[in-house]
C-alpha cells in the first residue's frame, strides 16, 4: 500500500513537564492542549514523605529540578513547566524566581512554575481579591496565602480539605462543596490549588454559579506553558482562555419575563450550575 499521500508526521512543537513522582492527572494537562503540541513528561524521584512543606521542599530542590530538565532535553522542549504549586511557593517569590533561574540553567529553555503562572493568570484577569481552595493541611495553605499576600493579593475566603494523601481521588462534588464555602464575599476571582487536583470539568460549571472567574493549578501552568509557545490553551468557556466568558452572565434581574419563577440572587437553570456528573450525556 502507497502511504506517501500521509507525508509524514507533522512537526510538533514539545512543552516539557516536570511534575511531583506522585503526580497523578496527566491526562487532565492533556486536554488544554491543541492538537500540535506534545507533552513530555517526567517526574522527581520519590521521597517517602508524606504531602506536607517538608515534601514541597524535597521535590523542588535546584540539583532535583535541573536533573529532571537535562532528561527533558533530549527531546528539544520549547518551554518546561514546574506542575507543583506547594513546591514552587514554599520559598516564597523569591524562592520561585530562583527555581525558574536553575531549570532555565539547566536546560537553555523559558522555564515556568505552577505558582508563577498563578500570578500571572491573576494579573492577566485583574485579580486582587480572591477566594482560596486547597486539599492541603493547614500549615500549607498558610504557606500559600503569604505567598499570595507576598504578591499583593487578598484572600477574602479559604476551604481546605487536610489531606496528606491521594489528593488526585477527591471528587468533582468535593471540589464544587469547597468552593462555594470559600466565596463568602465579594472575590474578584476563585483559586483552587494543586496539580494533583482534578478540576478541568468543574470549572465553566464553578464560573456559571459563581459568576467570576476560577482558575485551577492545573490549568494556569498550561495557559501560561502555551503562552510562552505564542499559542493557546484550549477549553470549555474558561475565563482565563476564553475571553467572551469573562462577560459576566447575565443577572435574573435581567431575563425576559417568559422564563417564569426566576428569584432574584438565583442561578438560572440554564447557565448550568448542575454538576457535571448530573448533565446528560456524562458517563
Amino acid at each position: 500500500m502507497d502511504v506517501s499521500f500521509l507525508g509524514g508526521p507533522h512537526p510538533q512543537r514539545g512543552v516539557g513537564i516536570v511534575a511531583p513522582f506522585d503526580f497523578a492527572l496527566d491526562r487532565e494537562l492533556w486536554r488544554w492542549v491543541p492538537d500540535e503540541v506534545s507533552l513530555h513528561l517526567t517526574r522527581t524521584p520519590f521521597v517517602p514523605v508524606e504531602v506536607s512543606l517538608d515534601l514541597a521542599r524535597l521535590v523542588s530542590e535546584h540539583e532535583t529540578l535541573g536533573e529532571a530538565v537535562r532528561a527533558l532535553n533530549a527531546v528539544h522542549p520549547e518551554v518546561v513547566a514546574y506542575a507543583c504549586t506547594s513546591g514552587s511557593f514554599v520559598g516564597g517569590i523569591a524562592g520561585e524566581r530562583a527555581m525558574c533561574e536553575a531549570m532555565t540553567r539547566a536546560g537553555d529553555v523559558q522555564s515556568l512554575t505552577t505558582s508563577g503562572a498563578l500570578l500571572e493568570a491573576l494579573q492577566e484577569l485583574g485579580a486582587r481579591r480572591i477566594a482560596l481552595v486547597t486539599p492541603y493541611t493547614m500549615s500549607v495553605t498558610q504557606a500559600l496565602e503569604e505567598y499570595l499576600a507576598e504578591a499583593g493579593i487578598e484572600i477574602i475566603g479559604t476551604s481546605s480539605l487536610g489531606l496528606t494523601r491521594h489528593i488526585w481521588k477527591v471528587p468533582y462534588r468535593d471540589v464544587v462543596g469547597m468552593a462555594r464555602e470559600a466565596v463568602r464575599g465579594t472575590a474578584d476571582a476563585l483559586f483552587i490549588s494543586c496539580t494533583n487536583l482534578p478540576t478541568y470539568d468543574v470549572i465553566p460549571q464553578l464560573e456559571a454559579e459563581l459568576r467570576i472567574p476560577v482558575i485551577s493549578a492545573n490549568q494556569v501552568t498550561m495557559w501560561a506553558a502555551l503562552r510562552h509557545l505564542g499559542t493557546r490553551a484550549v477549553g470549555p468557556y474558561q475565563a482565563l482562555i476564553d475571553h467572551s466568558a469573562r462577560q459576566r452572565p447575565v443577572t435574573p434581574e435581567a431575563l425576559p419575563e417568559s422564563l417564569p419563577g426566576a428569584m432574584p440572587g438565583s442561578v438560572p437553570e440554564s447557565q448550568g450550575s448542575a454538576l457535571p456528573e448530573e448533565q446528560e450525556g456524562w458517563a
